[in-house]
């Protein structure tokens, strides 16, 4: 058990080391030249302790964006698939994924869905930040879907805060389907901390789950500007890949207009500083 746990730190220790090199050596600076990212709202990420980074997801750049506006370590769930690739590129790739500290998640749910989750509540308990996409993969058309509840319950498991983190433009930096980005500059905006400690203990009340899925994603709607579509991104993709009528419909006829059926808020797209010199956060 010692030499098991001495191994586990090792890798630990490796692991944070290889993170902080991709970011400020290897991957991080030219990626700063690359989308100039501009942020707004940092003060909102807690400078110490354990916190949900809860973001839309527009692609797959999102996880390498968000790193450099922060000046602490966030680790991310990542689909399966990038650890399960064979041949040389698909080695290097679940390398990469395990070494900036990516927690597989099986998107088919049950167990393993649970069993990463659970990976993420540990590193939230040791003060950790933890990253995660309540729309659970890419938005297929740039709109905002339904949120899972694996994010509620993680929120009121733990007790921390959730902050919602809003990116701006990666989608047209990296479109689906396009694996070389764009240069083109990109946004993040950090929303304020939500509370949810008043649901404390009521984690597997499912009604309370969505609820507050649903006041996350509200938020992210604010922030976004995004237009929201009351089904999953899953869903929409199989639509979309099937050629589904209701796959082209508008919002208000696949759904509520809003997360949980609340009003609309007067929002827009957030734009760049004025100042497009404006040096980037990071």
């Amino acid at each position: 058990m010692v030499r098991l746990a001495g191994r586990s730190r090792a890798q630990s220790r490796g692991g944070r080391l290889f993170y902080w090199l991709m970011k400020r050596v290897l991957v991080g600076p030219l990626l700063h030249l690359l989308f100039r990212p501009w942020v707004r709202g940092i003060e909102n990420v807690p400078t110490a302790g354990g916190a949900i980074l809860a973001s839309n997801h527009l692609a797959v750049i999102d996880s390498f964006v968000l790193p450099l506006v922060l000046d602490r370590e966030i680790v991310f769930i990542g689909k399966s698939e990038y650890f399960t690739g064979t041949g040389i590129k698909g080695r290097l790739k679940a390398g990469f994924f395990r070494g900036v500290g990516t927690i597989p998640v099986d998107r088919s749910g049950g167990k393993a869905s649970e069993a990463a989750l659970h990976t993420g509540l540990l590193r939230l308990e040791a003060g950790g930040l933890f990253g995660i996409y309540p729309e659970g993969t890419r938005s297929p058309d740039g709109r905002l879907y339904r949120g899972k509840t694996g994010v509620a319950r993680l929120a009121l498991e733990s007790g921390v805060p959730v902050i919602p983190i809003a990116m701006i433009g990666t989608d047209v930096a990296q479109p689906i389907g396009r694996t070389i980005p764009r240069p083109v500059r990109i946004g993040v905006v950090v929303g304020e901390p939500l509370d949810f400690s008043r649901y404390k203990g009521m984690e597997n009340d499912r009604f309370i789950l969505r609820s507050v899925t649903d006041e996350i994603m509200y938020s992210l709607m604010s922030l976004s500007g995004q237009e929201y579509v009351d089904v999953y991104a899953a869903t929409q993709k199989a639509r979309i890949a099937t050629g589904h009528p209701a796959a082209k419909l508008p919002a208000q006829d696949t759904g509520a207009a809003a997360p949980g059926g609340r009003p609309v808020p007067d929002v827009h797209v957030p734009v760049p500083p004025e100042d497009d010199a404006a040096p980037s956060v990071g």
